[in-house]
């Protein structure tokens, strides 16, 4: 299985709309090298019909090739069909097949069985299918219900987990990234405590 996740970042609505139009082609790819292409996560658009993000699962002996063929920046030459009459024609995205930096152990996770809700009827929700899993150091709380198996979705929601703590990971490096920035221009000229000299990097008495 790869968790894969094509992005807009801060882009504008028009990147929105690669990203959708994006997925729509990747089915399409998925399809023809018949790899099962299963939608985890998503956030919507600004604007109807446009993606912020989408997370998928890639499975399939040709889920590898196509992955790799998708991974990097995505770039799409189209008019804007909001803003008619401006030059600009190039969009960029980004594509990411996700590695989480450190996997959680599932001692650390707290996991429980749920009813399925949403289509399907009186089947799903009689099944207790669904998923919740809960990182208990951090409190990060899933719920994963798209695959019809109790271990399918487990495997899912640890997935997603990993994937929410490396996000979390990645927004605290980049506070620190800005406290830093913040902190030299806050930096006073003069009155030094300490004063350095030369490429020896001499301190001075």
């Amino acid at each position: 299985m790869i968790l894969l996740q094509i992005s807009a970042a801060q882009g504008p609505d028009e990147c929105c709309l690669a990203v959708s139009l994006a997925l729509r082609q990747l089915h399409k790819e998925a399809q023809a090298m018949q790899v099962e292409l299963c939608e985890v996560e998503r956030e919507e658009g600004r604007l109807p019909g446009t993606l912020r993000s989408v997370l998928l699962t890639l499975n399939g002996e040709a889920a590898e090739p196509l992955a790799t063929k998708w991974c990097g920046t995505l770039q799409w030459i189209c008019e804007s069909p909001w803003r008619t009459g401006r030059s600009r024609k190039n969009w960029f995205i980004g594509a990411a097949r996700f590695s989480p930096a450190a996997v959680p152990k599932e001692s650390e996770i707290r996991f429980e069985t749920l009813k399925s809700s949403g289509p399907g009827g009186q089947h799903v929700n009689k099944t207790e299918s669904a998923i919740r899993a809960t990182h208990i150091a951090s409190g990060i709380s899933v719920k994963v219900q798209t695959e019809r198996s109790q271990h399918a979705n487990k495997r899912l929601a640890y997935l997603l987990i990993a994937h929410r703590l490396e996000q979390l990971e990645q927004q605290q490096l980049d506070e620190q990234r800005a406290e830093r920035r913040m902190f030299h221009h806050q930096i006073v000229r003069g009155s030094p405590v300490r004063v350095f000299k030369g490429e020896s990097f001499t301190p001075l008495a």
